[in-house]
């Protein structure tokens, strides 16, 4: 009888463990994002992919290349749709490195940085 208890308690806990990765993965992250300068223009991305600052694409850590994310500026609900295809931003403070029209889409390129929201989409 105590076998079976704790097999039980072990499923229960090896299943709460998982669904909380899997809403982890999923849930929505505040943080900060910067953009790209101009010289990286034409340089190869930590992905293989040729930079190009007219795209919406994006730069994260941790997240897997070809990962479409929503980004909202926290400040004007602004929205935009970005692919993320390199690896940074290198600074602790700052979870994404975007294009410049992608960042221009949803905040204004005068200042170096935003607070954003960012959520993966399918």
């Amino acid at each position: 009888m105590k076998r079976l208890i704790l097999v039980i308690i072990m499923m229960i806990s090896t299943l709460g463990v998982y669904s909380f990765k899997m809403n982890a993965i999923d849930a929505k992250k505040t943080s900060y994002a910067s953009y790209y300068h101009d010289k990286f223009n034409g340089r190869k991305t930590a992905s293989g992919e040729i930079f190009d600052n007219a795209k919406f694409t994006a730069a994260n850590r941790t997240l897997p290349f070809g990962t479409n994310i929503k980004v909202t500026n926290l400040n004007n609900g602004k929205e935009v749709i970005v692919k993320i295809n390199d690896r940074g931003p290198y600074h602790s403070s700052r979870a994404l490195d975007m294009s410049k029209a992608a960042f221009d889409e949803i905040g204004d390129t005068d200042r170096g940085t935003i607070p954003v929201e960012y959520e993966i989409v399918d």
